[in-house]
């Protein structure tokens, strides 16, 4: 190998053309990579092409525009009709007490109302009347005023026997159904007949059957479910 070849590098035996091509590559690369470094720097590129306002109806509007053609078509009235056709049947004649049966067996049981109150009850001056965790039953201060019948108006034999029962007693029982029309049988009998709405009684005093009658026994409650 001659000397001359010894004091160049594989480098400078490259043609020019090709180290002019690597040399602005890199320098491009250099450019790129210090552009990167300074951050994105957001720019106004303009518009491209026509622009437009956002425009949406107003929800009233268009409530109001669904309303006009709903009533030139008669659907809302319908909607109305229907609606009020359905509150009328479920007033005259609410929705049964799940779970409630005919009594095919007789059982008597006690009840006592006592709850154990869990925050401190007041005068008003702040006064501590009642401590918290005493336990307090409703009798010491109110009595039942009248028997607690509890039926099932769409059983004939049920309706009967609370009949026979009001009539036996002068009048003095407070009828609660726990399904059937209280409406239709308030109408016949004329007078109060209530219902247990959602089973909130039968379900605190634990009657399962009907017919069930609730007296008071000192301080409790005495409940019978009859035949």
């Amino acid at each position: 190998m001659r000397s001359s070849e010894l004091r160049h590098s594989p480098h400078e035996r490259q043609p020019a053309a090709t180290r002019r091509r690597a040399a602005r590559h890199a320098a491009l690369i250099l450019v790129l990579g210090i552009t990167a470094a300074g951050g994105a720097r957001a720019e106004d590129l303009g518009v491209i092409g026509p622009v437009y306002a956002i425009a949406e109806p107003s929800l009233l509007d268009v409530i109001r525009t669904r309303l006009h053609e709903m009533e030139a078509s008669g659907a809302l009235g319908r909607l109305q009709r229907e609606s009020q056709a359905r509150i009328r049947r479920e007033i005259e004649k609410p929705a049964p007490v799940a779970g409630i049966t005919r009594t095919i067996r007789v059982r008597s049981f006690d009840f006592d109302p006592s709850i154990e109150v869990p925050h401190p009850i007041t005068d008003a001056e702040g006064r501590v009347i009642v401590a918290p965790g005493t336990r307090v039953n409703p009798l010491d201060m109110v009595s039942l005023s009248r028997p607690l019948l509890f039926i099932d108006a769409r059983d004939a034999t049920q309706v009967d026997a609370a009949q026979h029962l009001i009539s036996e007693r002068h009048g003095q029982l407070k009828l609660i159904l726990t399904g059937g029309s209280y409406l239709e049988l308030m109408r016949r009998w004329k007078r109060p007949v209530f219902f247990d709405q959602q089973g909130r009684l039968t379900t605190q005093l634990g009657i399962r059957h009907v017919p069930a009658l609730v007296t008071q026994a000192g301080k409790r409650l005495h409940i019978d479910e009859l035949l």
